[in-house]
């Protein structure tokens, strides 16, 4: 299932990544504080995206490490033992 993603700033100041097609819950909320959104006023989104863009990296690469882990427990079961 494909779906295009879209980068929010709710009307109470909350940062959300959704589904540009689904009315559901958010899949990432970001909340900053009052003062957090004092020293950015005109880049919040540029600081919501970024940390969003580094959580689905960090994703990605646990995904892939996690993938070989497997594959490699899965080869240690199946090597024979020779002697």
């Amino acid at each position: 299932m494909s779906s295009v993603l879209e980068i929010v700033e709710l009307c109470n100041g909350e940062v959300v990544l959704q589904s540009a097609e689904d009315e559901g819950e958010p899949m990432v909320t970001i909340r900053f504080s009052e003062e957090a959104s004092a020293y950015m006023p005109y880049i919040k989104l540029e600081v919501a995206r970024a940390m969003i863009q580094a959580g689905i990296q960090a994703f990605a690469e646990l995904a892939e490490q996690a993938d070989q882990a497997a594959v490699d427990s899965m080869e240690m079961v199946h090597d024979p033992v020779v002697h």
